[in-house]
């Protein structure tokens, strides 16, 4: 999704080579996780020539909500603080998020 929020649209060659820079990455299995996310509804495509053109049907806010959801769907019950206190129990916050997070509380 990355890939495609940046380019606005891409082939799958297109979304396999940007991906590939950081670690090799297999055209069908690009292929394959175009097809599951088009199920979704997070991404569309077109045809143009021979190949397929996906662009995304989401923004980044709305797909990190519904995988948000998702996870605490499945992960924590439902609980949104199970959540934020499984974060917070971890230690691995950043000082300055952990503030973010207190004045987020405080202003809820």
């Amino acid at each position: 999704m990355r890939v495609l929020w940046e380019k606005k649209s891409a082939t799958v060659g297109d979304i396999t080579e940007a991906l590939s820079v950081k670690r090799r990455v297999h055209y069908s299995t690009v292929q394959t996780l175009l097809r599951i996310l088009e199920t979704k509804g997070y991404v569309s495509h077109e045809k143009s020539g021979r190949a397929f053109m996906y662009h995304p049907l989401v923004d980044q806010q709305q797909a990190r909500r519904r995988a948000l959801r998702h996870l605490v769907s499945r992960l924590f019950n439902n609980s949104l603080s199970q959540l934020v206190m499984n974060v917070l129990e971890d230690g691995k916050i950043d000082p300055e998020e952990l503030e973010q997070l207190k004045q987020l509380v405080k202003n809820a």
